[in-house]
């Protein structure tokens, strides 16, 4: 097996180093850190000097606590595992007046976020009115309130506008109460990087942005560094007269004759399907995929390519990014669907 994922600690370290150090940041290590790898990703942005990190999951907010008693940790989905979250010291969203209706006598000495629907629609308070009946009670240890943007990587929707209006007036109506939060949270990549830090807000919320993928076309490569690199070899070439076929169920016929390169690398490793739909890169050229099995792939290519070439899926030129843009998957979609027990696994530093 040649097929290769390659990882760049040091670009990882040095964007979110640089923009921590423009506003504080709370980052989002969710599903293994974006499939990076929750170790490599807890460990290099603690370098970088963030100190406040978000998850789905209360198992990895757990192994997150284990990797740092100094940390703050943000659990964005609700749980109902207390003793857990009393235990391991680890904050939670508080997402409906339901939710503390239902559980107020259990939240006790839990550190709780206060969370706003929003269009995301997912989970949250409807109303101001509902979060300040909450902090008029006075029962809770409420340190933080939040929300998300659902349209803030959709450049041209007004529905970004609205939910950010949405957001400010309802933090406004709040904030008159004259509570003090430690945490106001509501900016995902796409936000920050259009908006910067909005009003009052303490930390911006970020993911993909860490991770080496713009979370909208329109920004400029460079102010995001491409963090992985996918490549295999050739480890055959095959030349087929035309009608003839290669693979499974004739995975791959040939419309004329040609050549054709066999590399081990497949969709058991975790290549999305639409991405086959677009070309790889042998020694600086592209070269039209042809067809994409479990554990191979073929690919329709000139004399100028040899046996044992490299071959590249996602590097510098073949960005993550750029796929998002050619409807290939989400940013996440394709970095969640790599698969580390069968790649070769190599950290740059």
């Amino acid at each position: 097996m040649t097929a290769k994922l390659q990882i760049n600690r040091k670009r990882l370290y040095e964007q979110a180093q640089r923009i921590n150090n423009a506003t504080d940041v709370l980052v989002v290590v969710k599903n293994n850190a974006y499939n990076i790898g929750l170790d490599l990703a807890f460990e290099t942005f603690y370098e970088a000097g963030i100190r406040s990190f978000a998850t789905t999951s209360l198992n990895e907010a757990v192994r997150l606590r284990k990797m740092s008693k100094e940390i703050y940790i943000f659990l964005l989905n609700p749980s109902t595992n207390f003793g857990t979250l009393r235990e391991y010291n680890i904050a939670m969203t508080l997402p409906s007046l339901s939710f503390y209706e239902k559980y107020k006598n259990d939240l006790h000495e839990i550190e709780l976020h206060l969370e706003y629907k929003n269009l995301l629609r997912r989970s949250g308070f409807e109303h101001a009115e509902d979060m300040i009946k909450v902090l008029e009670e006075g029962l809770l240890r409420v340190t933080g309130i939040w929300t998300h943007f659902a349209y803030a990587d959709e450049i041209d929707s007004p529905e970004y506008g609205v939910e950010k209006q949405n957001w400010l007036k309802t933090l406004e109506k709040i904030r008159a109460t004259e509570y003090e939060f430690q945490f106001i949270h509501a900016q995902n990549s796409a936000s920050y990087m259009r908006d910067g830090s909005l009003p009052y807000h303490t930390h911006a919320r970020l993911g993909i942005l860490l991770y080496g993928s713009r979370p909208y076309n329109e920004l400029h490569p460079e102010s995001v560094p491409s963090v992985i690199t996918v490549s295999t070899n050739v480890i055959q070439l095959l030349d087929l007269k035309k009608g003839e076929s290669s693979g499974y169920s004739s995975a791959f016929k040939a419309e004329n004759d040609c050549r054709i390169a066999i590399c081990d690398i497949g969709y058991g490793d975790g290549v999305l399907r639409a991405r086959a739909k677009h070309d790889v890169m042998i020694n600086g050229k592209r070269y039209p995929i042809g067809a994409l099995m479990m554990s191979h792939m073929l690919i329709t290519v000139d004399h100028n390519v040899k046996a044992g070439d490299t071959v590249y899926l996602y590097n510098d030129s073949l960005r993550v990014d750029n796929y998002t843009h050619l409807g290939v998957g989400a940013n996440s979609e394709q970095m969640s669907a790599l698969n580390h027990n069968s790649l070769i696994k190599e950290i740059i530093e």
